[in-house]
């Protein structure tokens, strides 16, 4: 734990384990040190049983350090803890500041945003306690990073009384089984992953529901991306026919939920049961008015308790206005397009700001994905639309491919063809382009809208930041598509890694 006058982070480690290996942060902490002047002690965490690195020394040019000339000193959690500390509680007002958080960076530079204590509050026990019905009797354990706001709704579960279940390591190691073999462990009600996590399990030919004792669970919640309808199917089959699949949509701008699934709700596959309680939720066309049955923009009609108090390093509020409130003044567009059924569920296709328009009709990127996801050629895919300065527009497929596969004319007729019978002939992209990896913010969400940004010309400092992405080199590799279309390889260059 890094102790400054700032508000206290989680205590560093000296180092973690993932998929079996050791991994060693203590130049990361040191970096940490560095950087907070205020810098009082540090709290060591020896998860590798590592000797904490000494403190850096303070820069006597640089700002007054509380501890003199040597930039805080180490303690053990040991010492730490050796002596109890009494429990002080203040009283806040209700827009208090409780913390910030930043943005994931889909669509271009986090945003600092800064929540109010009340709001928080409000919205958590709402969320956790109604629609996903979690109390004292009933653990939730939801697979997070600390750097995701499912960090901070988990650990709002506390607020309800529930048992709370965390997980350090891999989804996957030592086998496929690890998140239900815990859930298992610890009879666990409430379990949440991505969905990706439901398709790598469904693509691995898991059986959970058959292999381990589930009885236990009753919701299994997903986030992150849109579920597509085949996952719910898989649930049904494969974990348990009582299981209700609570999908989720929302955001770290609310710090909770804009739909999502309930005790008393209905489920139906491939869509989010119906709004959240309390949230004025419609879907928009471009004149302002709300639709059903057609896909249009996400928006929040009346405000919700833990909408932002303002965003950091934006002291006239501007940042903040322009992100929610700029296409329809006093009422908040979240950046998704949405689809309200004629039963009230609701269908998130992807976001708005990164949305494909063939010929004028607005296609879905899960869509695509939807189909892609099916194919065992391929292991990821990133789809983008882009209007190009020349007034053209360029849909294009980057996929990585799985280990053996390679990227022919005959495979991407075969792409092409699942993509026109399973979505439609519009979806079918102009060019099929194969890289070596996806780019994905921090919490796993593709980069459609910085990747769109390079197409069309802009620097890749201006698109993304590189603390919020998992591979920021990777995205070097989409400058070179800048402009529009690669040029048709040379009569003589046998290599294929683009096909039309």
């Amino acid at each position: 734990m890094v102790l400054s006058s700032a508000v206290p982070s989680a205590p560093p480690a000296d180092g973690y384990h993932w998929n079996g290996k050791a991994y060693d942060r203590r130049g990361e902490v040191t970096a940490l040190q560095r950087s907070l002047p205020t810098l009082r002690a540090t709290v060591h965490i020896p998860n590798l049983d590592l000797p904490a690195a000494p403190p850096p020394p303070h820069d006597p040019g640089g700002p007054a350090c509380p501890r003199g000339d040597t930039g805080g000193v180490n303690v053990t959690w040991q010492q730490a803890t050796a002596a109890p500390a009494g429990l002080r509680c203040d009283r806040v007002g209700f827009d208090a500041p409780l913390w910030v958080l930043f943005s994931s960076g889909t669509t271009g530079l986090p945003k600092g945003i800064v929540h109010d204590h009340g709001g928080v509050v409000l919205e958590h026990h709402k969320l956790l306690g109604l629609h996903l019905d979690i109390g004292p009797d009933r653990p939730l354990f939801w697979y997070t990073t600390t750097n995701w706001m499912m960090w901070n709704l988990v650990a709002s579960g506390l607020l309800t009384g529930a048992p709370v279940v965390l997980y350090d390591g891999s989804p996957s190691y030592p086998d496929p089984l690890r998140l239900w073999q815990i859930a298992v462990d610890h009879r666990v009600a409430t379990l949440g992953v991505s969905p990706g996590y439901l398709l790598a399990s469904a693509r691995a030919s898991l059986t959970p529901g058959r292999d381990l004792d589930l009885r236990a669970l009753r919701t299994l919640g997903a986030t992150g991306a849109p579920l597509p309808a085949r996952s719910y199917q898989w649930v049904h089959d494969q974990v348990g026919p009582r299981v209700q699949v609570a999908s989720i949509s929302g955001g770290t701008d609310v710090v909770s939920g804009f739909a999502g699934s309930a005790p008393t709700a209905e489920v139906w596959a491939g869509e989010i049961s119906a709004p959240l309680l309390g949230v004025a939720l419609e879907a928009w066309n471009t004149d302002g008015q709300p639709v059903i049955g057609e896909v249009g923009e996400l928006v929040v009609t009346q405000p919700m308790p833990s909408m932002p108090l303002y965003f950091w390093n934006d002291p006239d509020g501007a940042r903040y206005r322009d992100a929610y409130f700029s296409a329809y003044p006093g009422v908040w567009r979240h950046g998704d397009w949405m689809l309200t059924t004629e039963r009230g569920s609701v269908i998130i296709s992807g976001r708005s700001d990164s949305t494909l328009n063939r010929h004028g009709v607005r296609l879905g990127s899960a869509d695509i994905y939807d189909v892609i996801d099916k194919l065992p050629q391929v292991s990821e895919a990133l789809v983008i639309g882009a209007e190009l300065g020349d007034g053209a527009y360029w849909l294009v497929l980057f996929v990585v491919l799985a280990d053996g596969a390679v990227l022919t004319q005959e495979l991407t007729r075969v792409i092409k063809a699942a993509i026109a019978a399973q979505a439609s002939p519009r979806h079918v992209p102009d060019d099929i382009i194969a890289v070596t990896t996806i780019p994905h913010t921090r919490t796993g969400k593709k980069l459609e809208v910085p990747v769109k940004r390079l197409i069309q010309g802009h620097p890749l400092s201006q698109v993304a930041s590189r603390d919020a992405v998992d591979d920021y080199d990777a995205l070097g590799q989409f400058t070179a598509y800048a402009g529009g279309p690669p040029q048709p390889p040379a009569a003589n260059d046998t290599t294929t890694s683009t096909s039309r």
